[in-house]
């Protein structure tokens, strides 16, 4: 498996990395026999990042992988999430503590090497979002007080909400990561997309991450499943999610993603889910992509897709083109 530089941290991480949320399941809903097979699997194929987070499953995700860290001790870095409710954010400080400390429990270590913002960063506060004067006013220096405390080694957010935001705290360089929605149905945050075209303008978010010294964490790989081209889910997949940065509804994603079909049908991949993957792998930006698995045969083919790497040149620019008959549609 690749290994490339994650931003300033020194850290090296696998270009492919195992999500352990609530839309794949395995982890949250899979059966523990399966879980541990799963996080051996990484280890084997040489994926040395496990993503999770304390709103997966209400922290049921956390539970099932410290229960597999712990019988297998991994040489894995191990990244957790903080999604701060409103009435938390009245001590954001407190908030914050309390919820590395909740999930440092559940996974029983005594730090992660990674812990993000996972709310939403707006222009201005609003229900469930964080605004970017919080951000860095208040979010940053509770990382800080963390880190200096040992209980993780490095922070960072969810590059979701506002671009204008998102822009203003990259640029900051006050953060050494940001999880990134970038796809095949949203290629904005890896360069400029023709105006009109139905998704959020993220105006070359990696770019900046890039300039900024940032490692990129690739989410949203395959939109939710959508980039799957097909309508079937496993019975322990989540529904049908919300789309991030996409379409402003699933079924919309699907519509596209089935248009994307030649990619394969011409041989650029062997199933969209393959160019899905190796599309975002192909942006010299991105450290890691997360997968989100139901089954393990759907891990192996996540682990096969990477390992034949970026797509190529033509297989790029045929993607392109597929992406600008989008272009007009309403979102």
């Amino acid at each position: 498996m690749e290994k490339r530089p994650f931003g300033r941290t020194g850290l090296t991480v696998s270009v492919l990395g195992l999500g352990c949320g609530a839309v794949g399941g395995l982890m949250v809903r899979g059966s523990a026999a399966d879980q541990e097979r799963a996080v051996a699997r990484a280890v084997e194929a040489g994926i040395n990042y496990l993503d999770t987070a304390a709103m997966y499953g209400n922290g049921q995700s956390e539970t099932n992988l410290g229960r597999v860290l712990a019988k297998l001790k991994p040489d894995a870095l191990v990244g957790t999430k903080v999604r701060l409710k409103d009435e938390e954010k009245r001590d954001i400080a407190a908030g914050i503590a309390a919820s590395l400390e909740a999930s440092l429990r559940r996974l029983g270590q005594d730090r992660v090497d990674l812990f993000q913002l996972h709310n939403p960063i707006t222009e201005q506060d609003a229900p469930g979002t964080i605004s970017v004067d919080v951000v860095l006013g208040q979010v940053v220096p509770a990382f800080q007080r963390l880190r200096e405390q040992g209980k993780t080694r490095f922070f960072g957010i969810t590059a979701i909400g506002d671009t204008s935001a998102l822009q203003k705290v990259v640029d900051s360089g006050a953060l050494q990561s940001a999880q990134v929605p970038y796809n095949l149905l949203n290629p904005s945050p890896g360069g400029s997309v023709p105006s009109g075209y139905p998704a959020q303008d993220y105006r070359d978010l990696l770019g900046r991450m890039q300039a900024a010294g940032m490692g990129a964490i690739g989410i949203r790989v395959l939109s939710g499943g959508a980039l799957s081209g097909t309508p079937e889910r496993h019975p322990i997949a989540s529904p049908p999610p919300e789309p991030i940065g996409s379409a402003h509804s699933y079924e919309d994603d699907l519509r596209r993603a089935q248009r994307l079909m030649p990619l394969v049908s011409e041989g650029y991949a062997g199933s969209l889910a393959e160019a899905s993957i190796r599309y975002v792998i192909s942006h010299p930006a991105m450290g890691t992509a997360l997968i989100g698995i139901a089954t393990l045969d759907q891990f192996e083919e996540a682990i096969a897709a990477a390992e034949k790497g970026p797509l190529p040149q033509a297989a790029l620019e045929r993607a392109a083109a597929l992406q600008r008959s989008f272009v007009g549609e309403s979102r």
